[in-house]
């Protein structure tokens, strides 16, 4: 669920030198339809329901841009890509953006010609074991079968951790979370490896989940978040302040329950009219109505009720706020000013 550092660098940039970078937001306008890239399923994050509709954390931001763009959340073709396909569906255009749980690193924001437009979840790679195994620490796992994601920072944040510990392992390649739960489950490795977040997902789906556990050390920082192509930053600035616009809207207390009357009778305060579209010119300004922010928070809420919807204590991945609480409440959860 992580991501290559260097697989494919160099197919990758000589597709995005043949892609249209520089006109996305008028090609998105001209299809009605965004096409964004997603995971292959991962519980809370990504995936269809029973009736095939997608759902999760992830797809929330992808509905929000679309409202932001084109006025309907449902306007959206979600594109599922494994951590191999990704960055090519991206590189070629075959998405307007990539917004699956992907690591912001230095190699793929320059090397790889992506522009990260923010952080939506601070995580780190952890490790999932049966409870059976008696192991209590990722350093008591000498000699193990680690399952793990191949084309994914992963496979070097473990290499690094075994060496570091002087310990070995066996690695066990999967390419997708399905296959990596089946592989496990199976019993063909002693633990699985990946975000913490998607080992809280994965093991929410398990028949009997108190059977497992995440051990405790978290062995990397993994920032994860949205990406879009080089080469275009106005379509970069709509996809980053719709991200923004969805934590400041959480900040200010503008929910998808009261965005409408908050917008239809503005108040005192500027930031919140000029967020909702009020006052000022901040749709102008990156080729949007007015009501663009109005659009995206209406469409799944503000950031904080996404994540309680989708990941949060509450549901059966029960994740913490912990880092992605918003900075007033001691997390990193911080957008810039809407001025």
């Amino acid at each position: 669920m992580k991501k290559s550092v260097f697989l494919g660098a160099l197919t990758v940039s000589s597709l995005l030198a043949g892609a249209a970078a520089a006109a996305t937001l008028d090609d998105v306008k001209a299809r009605g339809t965004l096409n964004c890239g997603v995971v292959t399923g991962l519980a809370g994050f990504g995936a269809p329901d029973a009736n095939g509709r997608w759902e999760g954390f992830d797809v929330s931001y992808c509905r929000a841009v679309a409202a932001a763009v084109l006025g309907d959340p449902e306007a959206v073709e979600f594109i599922p890509t494994t951590g191999k396909t990704r960055f090519t569906a991206l590189a070629s255009g075959e998405i307007d953006v990539l917004a699956r749980n992907t690591t912001w690193t230095f190699s793929r924001d320059t090397d790889l010609k992506f522009d990260f437009i923010g952080v939506n979840y601070y995580d780190g790679q952890g490790f999932l074991v049966p409870k059976g195994l008696g192991v209590t620490s990722a350093k008591d796992l000498d000699g193990a079968t680690v399952c793990i994601q191949t084309g994914t920072t992963t496979e070097l944040n473990l290499a690094d951790f075994f060496r570091a510990n002087n310990i070995s392992y066996e690695p066990v390649p999967i390419e997708t979370n399905a296959e990596a739960i089946q592989q496990y489950l199976a019993g063909a490795c002693d633990t699985y490896t990946t975000d913490a977040s998607g080992l809280a997902a994965t093991r929410a789906t398990f028949e009997a989940p108190g059977d497992h556990v995440v051990l405790p050390e978290i062995i990397s920082k993994e920032p994860l978040g949205p990406l879009v192509r080089h080469g275009d930053n106005e379509w970069g600035d709509i996809a980053r302040w719709t991200l923004n616009a969805l934590i400041t809207a959480e900040e200010l207390g503008i929910t998808s329950a009261n965005v409408a009357d908050m917008a239809g009778t503005p108040g005192t305060n500027p930031e919140i009219n000029r967020l909702l579209g009020t006052e000022g010119e901040l749709g102008a300004m990156i080729g949007l109505e007015s009501d663009w922010a109005k659009n995206a928070i209406a469409a799944s809420g503000n950031y904080g009720e996404i994540f309680e919807k989708n990941i949060g204590e509450n549901t059966p991945i029960g994740i913490a706020r912990g880092l992605n609480a918003q900075w007033t409440n001691g997390g990193l959860l911080y957008a810039p000013p809407f001025r």
